[in-house]
């Protein structure tokens, strides 16, 4: 709980970096807010017919937009790549694959130009 914290403490820090660690387990508690929140939505009957999206889900998922971009791109800035990559998921099929792969690659052990 304590990295899903630090990550939204530092939801305006675009500058920086953010180990595996941080960056995993505040995915793993976006999942299961999400996860929670859906039922919720479901069980009270909030969701948009047709579509699925809840409006408990949605205004979470507003709310986590800007400190999940900072905590992406703090986390590609790790690995030694530049925070405009995480526009590479936008590419159909396998730029979300590819970002996953640099997302989970290794930290880079020495210093890099995104030390601050």
């Amino acid at each position: 709980m304590e990295w899903y914290l630090l990550a939204l403490k530092k939801y305006k820090d675009f500058d920086g970096r953010s180990k595996r660690n941080e960056y995993w387990y505040f995915v793993l508690f976006n999942f299961l807010i999400t996860l929670v929140l859906g039922i919720i939505d479901g069980v009270l009957r909030l969701t948009l017919p047709g579509s699925g999206f809840g409006l408990l889900g949605g205004l979470y998922s507003l709310a986590i937009l800007v400190p999940a971009v900072a905590a992406g791109i703090r986390r590609l800035h790790d690995t030694g790549r530049s925070g405009w990559w995480l526009l590479i998921a936008f590419v159909p099929f396998v730029g979300a694959i590819v970002l996953i792969v640099f997302l989970a690659s290794e930290s880079q052990p020495e210093r890099n130009q995104y030390d601050s």
